[in-house]
């Protein structure tokens, strides 16, 4: 029997929501979405786990989950089931949690079926996964899947401990391994030998690996590699490869573009039973190499127990720890390869056996439903076969942990409490955290602080801020949201949803909706910032996460940090006094395009698209924003003349707005659409194939159209050519918004305007000067003041003008009704076309164009749960850093890597020994006299100079007169004095910098000093 929630909305099996799955897409492609829109998945245990699990398979999109859980739910299922509460108990889990669970897409049903799982039930799945199942169970659903290459996965959680089991079949292809873009690049030269050797351009770096796949393409002179067989690589160095024999091709002339080409692997996997026998492991701490035999055998052990008692150990219950010992050693003695077993580490695995905690469910739950999306699809690598994962560092150590200390209270917590102890989760519930975003970790990292009941206690609270809306994008990974949430505050909608998880929350979260920045210290101020037991990032940029890691130096409060990116996702803790803070270390600036190759060269498709971007901002942003300026600021055009290097560019823009290319119909919009079609893809070329022939040569006698370079060829306007509409189309509605007429969207219309329209021929002209390097200074055509102030006399007076006003397009990536992504795809593709560059579709250019970061539920899930694990050891109090761990994974390959953070660097000035986190901490407002002083005679330090921000308060080489008049001036008196306004009120203290000479004269580093005012 099955039941199954209604009002799904069903569409084409090759239609994707772009809008709903943009983020995902990027991570999976196309093919990969189709694949898993076909595919049944059974759930088997709806517990935290496989709630978890199907949370993100529901998420990604699959085209069927069903749900098997015949039990009903207890009051400690709450410690990690958030879709279960209080009323749910006693009632059957699966039909409590299905109607919950299916909210969370319209696009995929979600049932429920409570018969037996027979093989005839088991057929309609293409995978089947199973959780909180005993061992016999497993196998022999195990056995059926096998026979008939049905997909498996196996997983549990028991405490801090989790276990991962694949089996998909004898044949699982795997169509892209990383899914990682394809490496790509231009050739320099090749060698018509027997181990051909390709030579790169200079600077270029192939990226490619011993063992990869080429073919070519635009070759001169070895045509016959064009369109290749894919090539096996043997890399000799970073601009080098050899691609096998081309002896027989003929002399390489020029040209040439390289592109990886990924080839597919086929894995065999072993049935359960067999695995058991002679297992294979991927590792998830390789501190931890030993662990995956031990914890194998330990699994089996616990369940042993569990079929004896039909439950699980009760907590730090010596003697059934013992028992599930023994029976680990029982299961030891049969094996083949029988290991030295852990007596601490299996009776460990006892002792939790009875634990729920959200954080694994979430590692696991992450890790298990990105397994499920491989097994759908064929992309990335999966799980080969068993996988096991433990966090025993996050048990606290403030603490022990006793029988009578972990004992079931008869409450939701129950779960935790059989992991940490009762005084622990005291700890818990009194923290007071500030989230510092509700986006997607921030819906994850708010639901596992609710399961966990953190900050509900007399003396906790949870902050959590975002400035940000709800848009359509974001439901595909920010669970807590639904469709009727667009448009309203994620932070109040996000915080409502877990005190609907956790009544114990409500009046314990506060949410704002403020940027945390210098504009806010009025909001979160001193007051705010050292009522904290710590904070989290939840941040999707870097400015704001260096805003918070530096109030987190400041206050001395822990962060823990995390980001994703695809199917990669990293964390990081900063601990007070012990590790570098987020700031110590950058990532290395993106490397920007040279100006000549965007304007004149571009040779990759990422070159077209922001030329168009820019192009984007140039048409329909910048002009619309000056002509404003010009109506509204009365000094506008002075102070714009005063600026040379702009102010040619800005009269000329508010001249060509409000005289000469100011439209009064949507026909006139049309036609200059038209005229811009003109000028960039066929005027522009005309005069740079003019300036630089196709045959043209260098002074070293080089084809100047070599290398990088590609020639060009000019665009004949064609009103029946697709691309050629699409581009006059989005123009032209794009500059009647800026005008505020009414646009249309009928191409036989834009066909019958433009069949009006006369255009006339281009001539090339002499003396116009190309931008051909980089460093090159190329003087456009000059505007003498006499020109410039022609133009400024021609525009209308704004007094004549009341009232009105243009709209500037300002850039929106994801509104598909704007034109913005149509106009940036469309101009993108015509300069591809003129460079012969291969065009990419609407969903590429809007992901570059955008800036997009992919992102996926899966990896998201994941890494909130290793934060929380680390968490864990913050409250506890741990200040080992040999305690805490940094995380890098990847669930594509699967890679998992845990390091120690970083120690902070130690400075030294005299004997004293000091870190970031160290300053001189002075109460009172000294005047700068008794500041000096207090620094020479507590400190044996001259102060040379003193700055607050960029004020420069004092310095050795100073005026005599004005330093005498400082010198008796108290701190807020001096900063006020030089700012000309006053501090604010809710500064308590103020930081200064200092400059100092240590007692031997010389210039020594020293921490920012402190001063306490109010």
């Amino acid at each position: 029997m099955s039941t199954t929630m209604e009002g799904i909305q069903q569409g084409p099996v090759d239609a994707i929501d772009e809008g709903l799955y943009s983020r995902q897409l990027y991570v999976l492609g196309k093919t990969a979405m189709l694949a898993m829109s076909v595919s049944n998945v059974l759930i088997v245990g709806l517990k935290g786990l496989g709630a978890e699990i199907a949370k993100n398979v529901i998420l990604a999109g699959v085209k069927s989950v069903t749900l098997h859980d015949r039990g009903h739910v207890e009051i400690t299922d709450l410690s990690s089931q958030f879709y279960l509460n209080h009323s749910d108990v006693g009632k059957p889990r699966a039909q409590a949690t299905v109607a919950r669970l299916a909210e969370l897409n319209s696009y995929v049903p979600v049932s429920v079926y409570d018969g037996d799982l027979t093989e005839a039930e088991l057929l309609k799945y293409q995978v089947v996964v199973l959780t909180d199942v005993p061992l016999a169970e497993q196998l022999r659903i195990n056995e059926i899947t096998h026979r008939n290459n049905i997909k498996f996965i196996a997983s549990d959680i028991r405490g801090l401990f989790g276990s991962v089991f694949n089996d998909f079949g004898e044949a699982f292809v795997v169509t892209d391994q990383t899914g990682e873009e394809p490496v790509s690049g231009m050739v320099a030269g090749i060698s018509a030998e027997e181990n051909g050797l390709v030579t790169c351009l200079e600077d270029h770096r192939h990226g490619l690996e011993d063992g990869d796949y080429v073919t070519f393409q635009e070759v001169q002179g070895m045509e016959a590699l064009n369109g290749c067989e894919p090539r096996k690589v043997s890399v000799s160095g970073p601009y080098t490869f050899k691609i096998g024999d081309t002896s027989n091709l003929g002399n390489y002339k020029t040209g040439g573009i390289f592109t990886q080409v990924k080839q597919p692997k086929t894995l065999k996997f072993h049935s359960l039973k067999d695995s058991l026998k002679a297992p294979e492991f991927v590792y998830s701490d390789f501190a931890k190499f030993d662990r995956p035999t031990q914890l194998l055998i330990g699994f089996q052990a616990l369940d042993a127990f569990k079929a004896k008692h039909s439950v699980l150990p009760l907590p730090r219950n010596e003697a059934h720890a013992t028992e599930v010992f023994n029976n680990a050693l029982a299961i030891n003695a049969q094996s083949a390869n029988p290991i030295d077993l852990d007596e601490k580490l299996i009776k460990e695995l006892a002792f939790q056996a009875r634990g729920d905690l959200t954080p694994m469910a979430a590692v696991i739950g992450g890790l298990v439903a990105q397994e499920v999306l491989k097994a759908c699809s064929g992309k990335f690598c999966p799980i080969y076969q068993h996988l096991f994962f433990d966090s025993l560092e996050s048990l606290p150590s403030s603490s022990a942990l006793t029988e009578q200390s972990c004992r079931p209270q008869g409450t939701r917590y129950d779960g935790i409490i059989a992991v940490f102890g009762y005084d622990f989760f005291t700890k818990l519930t009194n923290a007071r955290q500030f989230l510092v975003g509700a986006g997607a970790i921030g819906c994850e990292m708010l639901k596992n602080w609710a399961m966990l009941g953190l900050g509900s206690g007399p003396e906790g609270y949870i902050y959590v801020t975002d400035m940000d809306t709800i848009e359509k994008s974001n439901l595909n990974r920010q669970f807590l949201f639904r469709p009727k949430d667009v448009g309203r505050l994620k932070s109040e909608c996000a915080a409502s949803a877990v005190e609907a998880m956790n009544p114990d929350l409500r009046n314990k979260i506060k949410s704002f909706a403020d940027r945390v920045g210098p504009d806010t210290e009025n909001i979160f101020g001193d007051e705010f910032w050292e009522g904290l037991t710590g904070v989290t990032n939840a941040l999707d940029n870097v400015d704001a996460r260096k805003y918070v890691d530096r109030r987190c130096v400041y206050y001395r409060k822990s962060l823990l940090e995390s980001g994703t990116l695809g199917t990669k996702g990293n964390t990081q803790v900063v601990l007070p006094g012990v590790t570098e803070s987020y700031s110590s270390s950058n990532d290395p600036p993106e490397k920007s395009i040279p100006i000549c190759t965007l304007k004149n060269f571009p040779n990759q498709i990422e070159h077209t698209i922001q030329w168009a971007r820019d192009v984007f901002d140039g048409l329909f942003r910048g002009p619309a924003e000056n002509v404003n300026m010009y109506l509204t600021q009365p000094n506008f055009v002075t102070t714009t003349l005063k600026e040379p290097g702009s102010a040619k560019e800005t009269i000329e823009s508010i001249h060509h707005m409000l005289v000469t290319d100011r439209p009064k119909s949507f026909e006139q919009c049309v036609a200059w659409a038209r005229f811009k079609f003109q000028d960039y893809y066929h005027n522009q070329i005309a005069q740079l194939l003019y300036n630089f022939p196709v045959d043209a040569v260098t002074s070293t006698g080089t084809p100047f159209w070599s290398g990088p370079k590609r020639a060009p060829t000019k665009i004949v306007f064609d009103a029946e050519d697709p691309l050629h509409l699409d581009f006059i189309i989005a123009a032209a509605n794009l500059y009647a918004f800026n005008f505020g007429l009414k646009g249309e969207r009928d191409k036989k219309y834009f066909q019958t305007v433009l069949a009006t329209i006369h255009v006339p021929e281009f001539q090339p002209k002499t003396g116009v000067k190309i931008q051909v390097q980089e460093n090159e200074n190329v003087q456009t055509q000059s505007t003498d003041a006499s020109e410039l102030e022609d133009l400024v006399k021609a525009l209308p007076s704004p007094s004549s003008l009341p009232g009105y006003k243009l709209q500037p397009a300002d850039f929106e990536k994801d509104d598909d009704s704007n034109f913005h992504i149509d106009f940036i795809t469309a101009a993108s593709n015509l300069r591809a076309s003129n460079y012969n560059i291969a065009n990419a579709d609407r969903l590429k250019t809007k992901f570059i164009a955008g800036k997009i970061i992919p992102a996926i539920a899966t990896t998201t899930a994941l890494v909130t749960g290793l934060v929380c694990l680390e968490l864990f050891k913050i409250i506890d109090g741990k200040t080992k850093i040999e305690d805490y761990k940094n995380g890098f994974i990847n669930l594509a390959l699967p890679f998992f890597g845990f390091s120690e953070p970083i120690a902070a660097p130690k400075f030294k000035y005299h004997e004293t020994e000091w870190t970031l986190w160290d300053r001189f901490d002075i109460v009172g407002n000294l005047t700068l006299k008794q500041l000096i002083e207090k620094f020479k005679n507590d400190y044996e330090l001259e102060i040379t100079m003193l700055s607050s921000g960029v004020s420069m308060l004092y310095s050795f080489f100073m005026q005599k007169a004005k330093m005498q008049e400082r010198l008796n001036m108290t701190i807020i008196e001096l900063i006020e004095s030089i700012s000309k306004k006053p501090v604010p009120p809710h500064v308590k203290a103020i930081v200064l910098e200092v400059c100092v000479n240590d007692r031997t004269g010389e210039d020594v580093e020293v921490p920012y000093v402190r001063i306490v005012v109010r």
